[in-house]
């Protein structure tokens, strides 16, 4: 079993920043070997996945947030970021982090069902 705890959300302005980790406890010994992934559920909308990251480091975005969105792992901390820039307010969603067991890229990575989900981290951006 991973335990999943989102932290980081918050209000922002458009056009603001905001830096969202995941911190992943329990059964980590094999961090590395999982696909990650930020999604977000907006009220009235399906959750989408926005971002994710392959046990190898590799990185696939939602062509929403190409260029505004980086995700990044640290496996010595067991941990998952999303650094958010030039934030819209379409943006503004519960923000969710996932893991699989895998050893794919993060071209594969996006197409999986996720085992492990985090309760979630609010960001809320205004015009």
């Amino acid at each position: 079993q991973v335990q999943l705890v989102e932290s980081g959300g918050g209000s922002v302005q458009a056009g603001g920043s905001l830096r969202l980790s995941c911190a992943a406890s329990g059964d980590t010994y094999s961090y590395s070997d999982y696909c990650m992934g930020w999604f977000r559920q907006a009220p009235g909308k399906q959750r989408e996945g926005v971002a994710f990251i392959g046990y190898d480091g590799s990185t696939d975005y939602v062509d929403s947030v190409k260029g505004r969105f980086t995700i990044s792992k640290d496996n010595d901390k067991n941990s998952l970021y999303l650094q958010m820039y030039n934030l819209k307010p379409e943006d503004t969603a519960m923000y969710y982090c996932a893991a699989v067991t895998s050893r794919y890229g993060a071209s594969l990575c996006l197409r999986l069902t996720y085992r492990y989900w985090g309760q979630g981290t609010q960001v809320t951006v205004s015009s």
